[in-house]
């Protein structure tokens, strides 16, 4: 810069000097042609530097405001860089939460999983006890003069065979604690009917129901019990009466296992 000032004061120094010639010229004063040609080089020199300082200055200028709109744009693409980056972060701290969770969920699977096939394992080893059966088809049996053990002799369900139909006899074929039900049905004039259910040799009920015209009678009870290997349960019908059963299925007697002891 301080190159540039000392030029342009030559410049100026050398346009007096020129005009400061001229004058002596018009008086007539002799100057040196060769200093004249060359002082006129110089101011040629000067003219052209200070065109070209002129469209420096230009170059500088625009430089200048491209760089301003550039400055803006760098904070422009700073500040959206920084936007993204937060977004980034927040997304990983939502991937990561959510695949902890997932963690979490798969331990728990897993757990809930083993659980599930433990217990298929113990249900495995486990007996599996129902009886479902119904009287029989040809309608009305009794009355008897004494009582007598019921026998259903047909068969819904039987898993484990515990049920004999041809005694009327369920065994409980291991400890545990099972659910008995039965129901019987009849009807004749001036009937009383009457039923009862046995454990072992022990009466756990005695269900009754009597008409004094042309009616249906019906009893009906359920029992849960706890029963040792090898305990019997049967339903008796007592003396005197009669009970009725065909394809409706009127009177029937049922049982299941429900947990072993």
């Amino acid at each position: 810069m301080r190159r540039a000032t000392n030029f342009v004061a030559l410049l100026l120094f050398l346009d007096w000097a020129w005009a400061q010639v001229e004058i002596r010229d018009r008086e007539q004063v002799r100057i040196n042609p060769d200093i004249w040609a060359e002082l006129k080089e110089l101011r040629d020199m000067a003219i052209e530097q200070k065109l070209e300082l002129r469209n420096s200055k230009s170059k500088i200028e625009k430089l200048e405001q491209e760089n301003t709109v550039l400055k803006a744009s760098v904070r422009t693409s700073e500040s959206q860089l920084d936007e993204l980056k937060r977004k980034n972060a927040d997304l990983l701290a939502r991937v990561t939460a959510t695949e902890n969770q997932n963690s979490v969920l798969k331990t728990r699977l897993s757990s809930i999983e083993s659980a599930v096939e433990e217990l298929q394992r113990e249900n495995a080893d486990l007996p599996k006890v129902a009886f479902s059966v119904g009287l029989t088809d040809v309608g009305r049996i009794g009355p008897f003069n004494t009582e007598v053990t019921l026998k259903f002799t047909k068969v819904f369900t039987n898993i484990n065979q515990a049920y004999n139909p041809t005694t009327g006899i369920f065994t409980a074929p291991v400890k545990g604690v099972y659910y008995i039900r039965f129901n019987a049905w009849d009807a004749r004039q001036n009937n009383v009917m009457g039923v009862k259910l046995f454990h072992n040799s022990k009466t756990m009920t005695h269900c009754y129901d009597s008409n004094d015209q042309y009616d249906y009678v019906n009893v009906s009870n359920a029992f849960v019990l706890q029963l040792e290997k090898g305990d019997v349960i049967y339903l008796v019908l007592r003396s005197n009466s009669s009970i009725w059963d065909d394809t409706n299925n009127r009177t029937t007697f049922s049982g299941f296992l429900l947990f072993v002891l």
